[in-house]
């Protein structure tokens, strides 16, 4: 296996992912730079941009790369696809978005932009009366409930009772579904109740039971990730870390296949 540098921190999860999957590809075809340019249109200099995160790797070389490795490219293109808008994000080029805005709806006209001459042109006829009758409707009705309210307070009876309101449905609150840790060995592999995968490919900024089984083997492997939550932060990032370290692997903080062996074994 080649031991690759370390990726930027700075590079964005979708990026990276990418970038990792194209590295095992390139150990995985046993091609060196140099032979990988020659079965390629892209120049060794530009493998290696590609693969060290420093150039996205355009979306031919993705799957050039694909077919020799003999891996089917349509998974690996959609990842190029979200790669390539996140690389694009960073870089503060123009997208499609950008071109082509969503239609922003009209404001709806409040009262007092309707009545206003100043922002919508001369008052209607007619407007100052309807709105003069309005408010005397309003204050008739306060004066009559205030009568009538004093009258039943000054003869002693009690107003009669009205229905409950009918209460407001309490609102959900969002909160990351509770995950425990059921560690056991199956077939000689550890396993801790949230998920069966062996190669999902998660990564910081990920969430899910795959994350938490991750977090579960980590703490049965005497690394702490932090809560098990399903949540895919810093620290569950630089638990990963240290387990590579320890297994001899890629450090790169992305739970992979070679990753999740190490975490099950």
């Amino acid at each position: 296996m080649s031991r690759w540098a370390v990726l930027p921190a700075e590079l964005d999860p979708r990026v990276r992912q990418l970038v990792v999957r194209l590295r095992r590809l390139k150990d995985h075809s046993g091609l060196s730079l140099r032979q990988l340019g020659a079965r390629t249109e892209y120049s060794p200099k530009s493998w290696e941009r590609y693969l060290g995160g420093r150039s996205l790797a355009p979306r031919e070389a993705v799957e050039a790369l694909a077919r020799i490795g003999g891996e089917d490219p349509t998974r690996l293109l959609a990842l190029h696809e979200v790669a390539a808008e996140a690389w694009a994000r960073r870089r503060g080029d123009v997208t499609v978005a950008d071109v082509y805005p969503p239609p922003v709806p009209e404001p709806t006209a409040t009262a007092p932009e309707v009545l206003s001459a100043e922002v919508n042109g001369p008052r209607l006829p007619g407007g100052s009366l309807l709105v003069a009758l309005v408010a005397g409707a309003v204050a008739l009705v306060l004066a009559l409930s205030t009568a009538v309210l004093l009258v039943v307070r000054l003869g002693g009876g009690e107003p009669e009772e009205t229905a409950d309101p009918v209460a407001a449905p309490a609102m959900p609150t969002s909160s990351a579904p509770p995950y425990a840790c059921r560690v056991e060995r199956i077939d000689g592999r550890w396993y801790a109740g949230n998920s069966r995968t062996r190669d999902a490919v998660v990564a910081y900024g990920h969430a899910g039971p795959e994350v938490a089984e991750a977090q579960c083997l980590l703490r049965r492997a005497g690394i702490s990730p932090g809560g098990i939550d399903g949540i895919f932060g810093p620290v569950t990032e630089g638990a990963v870390r240290q387990l590579q370290k320890r297994a001899g692997l890629v450090v790169d903080g992305i739970v992979g296949p070679h990753t999740w062996k190490a975490l099950r074994r």
